[in-house]
């Protein structure tokens, strides 16, 4: 996802490079890996767990960031004026190489083990088909569309119609009296209508997280994103922007907190207050760090935080593809994988309970940072 050559608006700074975006996306990816590995043999701290269902926790922050800092990536790549048949087939192209990677990672290792211990070779069609690169491809693709035909305003505009519009998609077409459970909510009625359950996530009985139909407000968070990144750009590294971005967060959230009595949070669900929550959230974040490191010039430690920002989706596919090779190895006698033997005989010997997983989960994620840093060293980055 890193940004090719770009024409910008002629009021911008050309080329002009935002440390602080860079960290912003690394630190994304940072807390996504350490969100997504607990240790095993305690519970992670409530914090560092989504949800359930209504709610927000920090977690709850991490995926949506994400998209935020696809749409900066877009404000750097996106050319406007490229002829539109090149257009679409770039933004078709990334799309679709995401979106498959997504898929393989969760068709990976392609072969399953049974109640006799025999494996056998997993069908294409038991493999989950929505998933977190799936939905960032889909709303990467929406969102270029929009923003290569759709001036600044009328982006806003499309954001307001895009949550409006999921809003009352799901009272029209949601279960009567169940429009925001898991089950009779329109998103889940959707993809048990197009695909079969087995294709979807399943620890919820048929819910997925990453639904099609969550889509349409997630692409928000993108839009979000790419809006920041051109005001950022245009106005550059001064107090005034950090202000600008604080006082945006801070409207955001609190309309956020207005509008939840009656479309509550729920990240699972993606609902309208979420997205204006973790858009508040993360302007509030970026315009502290644009502040330090930008306005105050505090850049120790950045480099750290780079490493990940500059290779973000090989990063987060070796984070998932290696711990799901862990869990395939059996740790001797004891009935749990290599991944849970180290959780439990190691890190909760160490510091039991939240402690101990917190740890593993850390250690888990220095691994993938160690990788990066390799890859960085070597210049492998991995570009679509």
């Amino acid at each position: 996802m890193s940004a090719a050559s770009v024409n910008i608006p002629a009021a911008a700074p050309s080329r002009e490079r935002f440390l602080s975006l860079d960290v912003f996306r690394g630190l994304t990816i940072f807390l996504m890996i350490l969100v997504n590995t607990p240790g095993a043999g305690a519970d992670a701290f409530v914090q560092l767990r989504h949800a359930p269902w209504f709610g927000f926790t920090a977690a709850d922050l991490v995926f949506p960031s994400f998209l935020f800092a696809v749409g900066n990536a877009m404000s750097f790549a996106l050319d406007r004026g490229q002829p539109l048949g090149a257009f679409l087939r770039r933004v078709g192209k990334r799309s679709a190489l995401i979106f498959l990677l997504g898929f393989l990672m969760y068709w990976f290792p392609f072969v399953h083990q049974g109640a006799d211990g025999s494996w056998s070779f997993t069908a294409i069609d038991q493999t989950r088909v929505p998933g977190v690169l799936q939905r960032i491809a889909l709303c990467y693709a929406l969102a270029a569309l929009l923003c290569r035909w759709l001036p600044p305003r009328g982006l806003l505009a499309a954001c307001v119609a895009l949550l409006l519009g999921y809003w009352a998609a799901l009272y029209l077409w949601g279960q009567p009296g169940a429009e925001l459970s898991k089950l009779g909510n329109a998103g889940t009625r959707l993809d048990l209508w197009l695909l079969d359950p087995a294709q979807l996530y399943r620890k919820d009985g048929g819910f997925d997280p990453e639904g099609l139909l969550g889509t349409l407000p997630a692409t928000v968070n993108v839009v979000a994103g790419y809006l920041t990144g051109l005001y950022v750009r245009r106005v550059g590294k001064q107090a005034r922007t950090v202000r600008w971005l604080l006082l945006a967060g801070i409207a955001l959230a609190l309309l956020a907190l207005a509008w939840q009595p009656w479309f509550p949070l729920a990240k699972k669900l993606w609902t309208g207050s979420f997205v204006l929550l973790t858009v508040g959230l993360d302007l509030l974040l970026l315009g502290a760090l644009l502040w330090a490191i930008e306005v105050r010039q505090w850049r120790a430690g950045s480099g750290f935080f780079t490493v990940l920002g500059r290779n973000p989706l090989a990063i987060y596919l070796f984070s998932e593809l290696f711990v799901i090779a862990l869990r395939l190895v059996p740790a001797g006698d004891s009935g749990f994988d290599l991944y849970q033997w180290l959780g439990i005989a190691v890190f909760q010997r160490l510091l039991p309970g939240p402690w101990g997983s917190l740890a593993c989960a850390l250690a888990y994620t220095l691994l993938c940072w160690a990788v990066g840093w390799w890859m960085d060293r070597r210049r492998l980055y991995l570009r679509l």
